[in-house]
């Protein structure tokens, strides 16, 4: 404050408090564009919420050996203007800028002016009126800056109002163009220790997805969605042979606009989140993944194995419930039963006739418990009971792994399935985490001419994310693994002509997400798949992907 400020303030110790209670109350709500910091924007939020006192001792921060008690005092028998916080408390200390100071002055003088207008301006010394006039004089210059921001504020939240989109609802969008090409010798055969003559013939080709997410908060605290989805990215298998090649965001409708998705999520305590799925319903976005590098399919990993272990792709596309208790930040405990459907209605939990339904057709029941001791390490013990009515063919990890092991009893064969993963997470220090997955899969066949057979199936991978590689926000990633594989059961023995998953297929993915602004990811990226479809007598193949993703 200059030498100025400090002579007029000599005049009145009531001058003194009123300005340092006004900056500390009422006007802090008119500058909240001055709050910079949490705690300042609580403070702000609070003064909201101030009421009048009749005795200086009601603030229990305000002792009697303060400098300005007396002040306050006066101020509180004089003038009435004095208003507290809601806790009791004052503040005195708190900083104040030269417009709050301009404000809070302001404010007094519209008291004192009403103390006059009501026949009690004996109230009023001269010389606190004279002390008044000169600081209003003195400040006139930021009373009338403030005055311009405040009318601004009020124009601009009024366009706002106006054109709002909604005042509930905000659009998030996300656009991919992909450019892609699959390579290698011979396309993979699925038949073992055999393999198809005809080369891997395929075009480089530049397709595109594009997602417009619709979020409703009603209460503060829940969320609807609403998704429109449009694409035509065709998957690669059709050209290699195998489901190995498929890239993690893959789906073609000919961009035609679909509503692919619609759930609503809320509190049902402050430990239960319960979320309802209508349409399109999807493990892995109700749970935690353990692969937060690369669960997402437009910012995560390219292709479809290496974004998170297949026991989350159960019920995929599903209709029904998920239930997450959290009682705390160290566990939690999952829930949830999903009916699938197919997009036009022809089974599924949308389908009245037989063997459809939300119960008597296809259904996962899924449940995972979440340990995270630490920010550093996280792991989940994962279950999931899949059934499959018979209705279309059998796709126990919805397209990922072999062909075999997706369908080992053959096509529209009544299954079931018990789904066992161990899911973990490492950070080690803000650069480096490392994240992986193993899973167990026993399917039994219900009907059909397998009717009894029972397959085994396991998968496991890991990944390594190098964050700011490069520069900040850009990360450097590595996954390998085995995809879903038939290593066991009597299916061998039923089906004398179906042979297991006699050799191993690996999985090796290289990427590197290059964060080009906040809302702009190029993503450059290899894939290579080592003896395709458990098949060695297939040869190696390779998808080179460039995905550019935007976000808005």
């Amino acid at each position: 404050m200059t030498k100025r400020f400090w002579n007029l303030f000599k005049v009145s110790p009531v001058i003194i408090a009123a300005t340092f209670f006004v900056a500390n109350s009422a006007l802090a709500a008119e500058v909240n564009e001055q709050v910079t910091n949490a705690a300042q924007l609580s403070e702000a939020q609070d003064s909201n919420d101030m009421s009048q006192v009749t005795s200086v001792s009601q603030f229990s921060d305000v002792q009697p050996t303060d400098w300005a008690f007396q002040a306050l005092q006066s101020l509180v028998e004089r003038y009435g203007c004095i208003a507290g916080y809601p806790n009791s408390t004052y503040r005195g200390n708190r900083a104040l800028t030269r417009y709050e100071f301009a404000a809070g002055l302001n404010a007094c003088l519209d008291r004192v002016n009403e103390l006059i207008a009501t026949a009690t301006a004996d109230l009023v010394s001269k010389q606190d009126l004279a002390t008044l006039q000169r600081l209003q004089e003195e400040y006139s210059a930021e009373l009338a800056t403030l005055r311009g921001r405040v009318d601004g504020l009020e124009a601009r939240t009024s366009e706002l109002e106006a054109n709002q989109f909604s005042t509930t609802t905000k659009l998030v969008g996300e656009a991919i163009f992909a450019v892609s090409d699959v390579f290698g010798g011979n396309r993979a055969d699925t038949t073992p220790s055999t393999a198809d003559n005809a080369d891997l013939d395929s075009n480089t080709t530049f397709s595109d997805r594009v997602r417009l997410n619709l979020y409703s908060s009603f209460t503060g605290k829940d969320q609807l969605q609403i998704r429109l989805n449009a694409g035509n990215i065709v998957p690669n298998n059709g050209v290699s042979g195998t489901n190995m090649t498929r890239l993690g965001f893959d789906g073609n409708n000919n961009n035609s606009v679909v509503i692919d998705k619609i759930n609503y999520a809320f509190n049902f305590t402050d430990a239960v989140r319960v979320k309802i799925d209508a349409s399109g319903g999807e493990l892995y976005e109700n749970v935690n993944t353990f692969n937060p590098d690369f669960a997402s399919s437009g910012r995560g990993a390219l292709s479809r194995y290496g974004r998170f272990s297949p026991i989350y792709r159960q019920g995929q596309n599903g209709a029904g419930l998920t239930v997450t208790f959290n009682p705390n930040q160290a566990i939690s405990l999952t829930g949830a039963y999903l009916a699938p459907s197919t997009g036009n209605g022809v089974f599924g939990a949308n389908n009245p006739d037989l063997s459809n339904g939300l119960f008597d057709g296809d259904n996962a029941i899924f449940g995972q418990l979440t340990f995270k001791p630490s920010k550093a390490f996280n792991i989940g013990l994962t279950y999931a009971r899949s059934y499959f009515a018979g209705n279309a063919a059998n796709s126990l990890f919805q397209g990922t792994g072999s062909a075999f092991a997706n369908n080992p009893f053959g096509a529209g064969t009544r299954t079931e399935s018990n789904n066992y993963g161990i899911e973990a997470t490492f950070q080690l220090g803000s650069t480096l985490a490392i994240s992986g997955w193993g899973g167990y899969t026993t399917a039994d066949a219900r009907a059909g001419g397998n009717i009894g057979a029972d397959a085994d199936i396991w998968y496991w991978a890991g990944a390594l994310a190098l964050k700011d590689f490069g520069g900040e926000g850009n990360v450097l990633g590595v996954i390998f693994g085995q995809p879903p594989k038939v290593t066991g059961g009597s299916i061998k023995d039923v089906a004398a002509n179906v042979n297991l998953d006699d050799d191993t297929s690996y999985h090796l993915e290289g990427l590197y997400k290059f964060k080009l602004s906040d809302n702009i990811q190029i993503t450059p990226g290899l894939l290579v798949i080592f003896n395709p479809e458990h098949n060695d007598a297939n040869d190696t193949e390779y998808v080179g992907t460039l995905r550019t993703t935007f976000t808005f």
